[in-house]
This record gives C-alpha cells, structure tokens and sequence, in this order.
C-alpha cells in the first residue's frame, strides 16, 4: 500500500512546487538592479525620432543619450522595439502621459533597425523625450531585459525603482507607475 502512495505523494509535491510559479503576476518579475544604479549606456539617438515628451518629433541631441542626464528627476525608460506587438498595445498610453509632462519618457530601441523604429514612432506617435538605439542589445542585456516591451523608474539619485515586464495597462499606470513616480518626487 505505502509504495503505491509514493509515487503518488511524490506527483503532489511536484505539482505544488511547480504551480506555486503560476500564481504570480508575469510583470512581477525580480530584478536584482533594483534600488541599484540604472547600468550606464551612451548610446546613439535613433535618427529624427527624440521629441519633446509631447508626442511630437524634435531635433536630435547632439551627442549619446544617456541615463546621467536625467539624473536629478525621476524618468522612466521604456524598452520596445518596431516588432514587437505588444509594444503597439501600450504604445498610446505612453503618448497620453507624454503630452501630460508629468514625467520624462527615455525609450530604448531594441534590437530594432533605427529606419523601422523611426518610421514605427512617425506612425504611431513619439511619446519619448529621447530615444536611444539598442541595435546589438547589450544595453537591454545590462538592464536584465528579456522581452519587450519593459519599463523601469528611475528615481532622481539614477537607481532603479521599478522593473516592469509586459505592456503598461491602463490599471498598472494608475495603480502601480503613477504612485511611485509621486512617492519619489516627494522625496
């Protein structure tokens, strides 16, 4: 009887181990960048496409965009590239909050081609104050980024407060990005 019941018990403490995973939200991944500095990155502005944080296109910075120069305020970076779908979903709210000005938007092409991520923010809208190009993705790979898109806030010291996988929902920038981004400005 007993060695009928062990392979039995050994399949429920699999099971158990291997549902506990399912339960968790997808976009509450763990980062061990956070409450660490953003990695450092200088890279490229993708041709024509840094804006004003307003949704409309302006003259490209002059030199690499990095993540020293919003040191001082809180910002977020949104990691997305021309093919990705889902990118495309949340790709509207990052206009409306652009044109809000509550908070500067830094994008990071990803593994995209710069003329698809250019003519792909012409299309849809540029919700970003600037945009880096991430061609080879070591900067995405320096952030932990497995998939876009993903957005993290920065708070005003350069770390990382919030790592985000998956699109930004209506519910998650209401109830998550939003009151931290005024928790860390009251600091």
């Amino acid at each position: 009887m007993i060695r009928h019941l062990l392979p039995l018990g050994l399949f429920l403490a699999m099971a158990a181990l291997l549902w506990q995973p399912l339960g968790r939200a997808p976009t509450a991944l763990p980062s061990p960048l956070v409450n660490r500095p953003v990695p450092d990155f200088a890279l490229p502005a993708l041709p024509d496409t840094t804006g004003t944080g307003t949704a409309t296109p302006a003259t490209p910075p002059s030199g690499p965009i990095s993540p020293a120069q919003y040191k001082g305020r809180v910002w977020l970076l949104n990691v997305w590239a021309s093919w990705c779908a889902a990118c495309r979903d949340e790709h509207p709210l990052l206009v409306d909050l652009s044109r809000t000005q509550r908070v500067p938007i830094v994008g990071l092409n990803y593994q995209d081609e710069p003329l698809r991520g250019r003519a792909w923010l012409d299309q849809h809208g540029n919700p970003y104050r600037a945009t880096a190009q991430d061609v080879d993705g070591r900067a995405g790979m320096d952030l932990g980024v497995y998939g876009v898109p993903e957005t993290f806030v920065i708070d005003q010291q350069g770390r990382i407060r919030l790592r985000h996988a998956g699109p930004i929902t209506p519910q998650v920038l209401q109830q998550t990005l939003l009151p931290l981004i005024d928790a860390l400005e009251r600091r």
